[in-house]
């Protein structure tokens, strides 16, 4: 686990915390006087240290190793490629390449990368958490102290929330104070435990957070009660001793609860880089175009710079997460226009592409995920949502339909389809409901993370994968030839990842998932 790679609590501080500026907020200055003995005696330092688990977010620097590769842009890969939602492409790297062909093994450098980093974000919120109680300072008033303690244990709770979907059950670390011999011993908890202890932290958020600072942009970025109303959703949903009645419970408190979210107008202005901080956001990661240090360079691997007359310059590379046929035939057989034109452009390119264009024929365009449409050079300004409202109304809608209210999940999803320019749904069964529910999930959420979540929660991810009739072609003298039908060849021991390797000789008490 990351945490026993770290020998001290001198960990990369941010600057200063203030409210009113969201680049002072997460701008990243480490702070060489800052030891063991007096990092958390002052309020000010614990606020520094509480942005350094924020910055785990978006990490330090501009391009990959900046330890922040899995929300950057790895989340992506291993829930929307890994499913049917996208292929790999890209460079051809083979890590890449196993996550989508279903051909992971524990060696795999991106396996091995999004444990270390989750650890280490975990790790960091296990200072704060420790450490809070500890301020002596005497201007450093409860009500903070209470909602430090909030955040750092919602965003505690979001990190374990990734590690539980990706491999199962996992060690839980709960302390920064553990020695290196503790840590290397640190059994695996089952899968309910682990999701009993995300439950715990976020109730300790909910109960401890406000509805908001008071501030848009601050209210957007930081955790608050309804950020921990929605991800308690989603995991009473995910689990697999799932209770619906708690994710209607939940649902409801996010969706009429006092954070005022209110989902866009137009689904379009979600991702037009326009409209950060909007009412349908409830938790976003605020990237800061143009910055060294707070700018997203994972954007750019999915969507490349346009050049002035606004198509692909002739230079460019192939890019990661090329949308699939079928994807792109599911927002073509629901009439979904408005979210299809939002969520995925065609564009000519310079390469070929084995599923679109094996000759790379100037005249055939490939797809693109553009959730975030502007790449400026890896320096992109582009938010990411890391939960919305949307989101969270379709869960509520599963959760009527499998408690038996089905017309009310019906008046539930219709909202969400309303603002897609579909018509309303009428008149369909409960099991019917169901299929158009996780069908209605993948078109509003595609490139956010969710796909593979959703295949998993409904018990289909085996089914859907092997059925999926995605084709790759060659050139044979200027003409596409040589179909071949790709065989994911899944089975139940697909749906989590290896634990890696390295981290099985590290502890000799970790157990391996079944298959690898």
């Amino acid at each position: 686990m990351k945490s026993n790679r770290y020998t001290s609590l001198a960990i990369a501080l941010l600057a200063s915390l203030a409210l009113n500026s969201c680049k002072k907020f997460l701008d990243l200055q480490p702070t060489s006087t800052v030891t063991s003995e007096n990092a958390y005696l002052t309020g000010d330092n614990i606020e520094k240290a509480l942005n350094g688990a924020y910055n785990s977010f978006i990490g330090n620097g501009t391009r990959p190793g900046s330890n922040a590769n899995y929300y950057q842009w790895e989340m992506i890969l291993q829930t929307d490629i890994r499913s049917d939602n996208a292929h790999a492409a890209g460079g051809g790297e083979i890590d890449f390449a196993q996550i989508d062909y279903n051909t992971i093994t524990n060696t795999n450098e991106m396996v091995r990368r999004d444990w270390e980093e989750l650890y280490g974000a975990i790790s960091k919120c296990n200072i704060v958490i420790d450490n809070v109680d500890k301020v002596t300072d005497p201007t450093f008033s409860d009500e903070r102290r209470k909602q430090i303690l909030g955040e750092a244990s919602f965003l505690r709770a979001f990190h374990y929330y990734q590690l539980v979907k990706l491999y199962g059950g996992v060690p839980l670390e709960k302390h920064s104070n553990s020695t290196d011999a503790e840590v290397l011993r640190i059994k695996r908890s089952t899968v309910e435990e682990v999701y009993d202890f995300i439950d715990s932290d976020l109730q300790v958020a909910a109960n401890n957070l406000p509805d908001g600072f008071g501030q848009a942009s601050i209210d957007k970025v930081r955790a608050t009660k309804g950020a921990a109303n929605a991800l308690l959703t989603k995991i009473w949903a995910q689990r697999p001793d799932r209770d619906y009645n708690k994710v209607l419970q939940y649902a409801d408190a996010v969706i009429t609860g006092k954070g005022g979210y209110q989902l866009l107008q137009n689904y379009a202005d979600l991702f037009d880089g326009k409209h950060n901080y909007n009412s349908e956001s409830i938790i976003e990661i605020p990237y800061i175009a143009g910055s060294p240090n707070l700018s997203c360079w994972g954007g750019a691997f999915f969507f490349p710079d346009l050049d002035e007359n606004g198509q692909i310059n002739e230079n460019e590379w192939r890019r990661y997460g090329t949308p699939s046929k079928d994807l792109v035939e599911a927002y073509d057989n629901a009439g979904d226009t408005e979210r299809k034109n939002a969520n995925i452009w065609f564009f000519s390119v310079p390469w070929a592409d084995e599923f679109w264009n094996p000759c790379g024929d100037a005249d055939t365009e490939i797809p693109f995920n553009v959730k975030q449409k502007h790449a400026n050079s890896f320096q992109s300004g582009d938010h990411f949502y890391l939960l919305r409202l949307a989101d969270i109304i379709l869960l509520k809608a599963e959760a009527q339909n499998a408690l038996g209210n089905t017309s009310g999940a019906i008046n539930t999803i219709n909202v969400i389809r309303h603002r897609a320019g579909l018509s309303d749904l009428s008149g369909v069964s409960s099991s019917s409901l169901k299929a158009i529910i996780l069908n209605e999930r993948r078109l509003e959420l595609a490139f956010e993370g969710q796909r593979w979540d959703d295949l998993n929660r409904y018990g289909v991810t085996v089914d859907v994968m092997n059925k999926l009739n995605e084709i790759k072609f060659t050139c044979d003298n200027g003409k596409q030839s040589n179909p071949t039908l790709i065989k994911y060849n899944f089975n139940q021991n697909s749906l989590l990842l290896p634990i890696p390797l390295l981290e099985l000789q590290a502890n000799p008490s970790l157990t391996q998932n079944p298959g690898y």
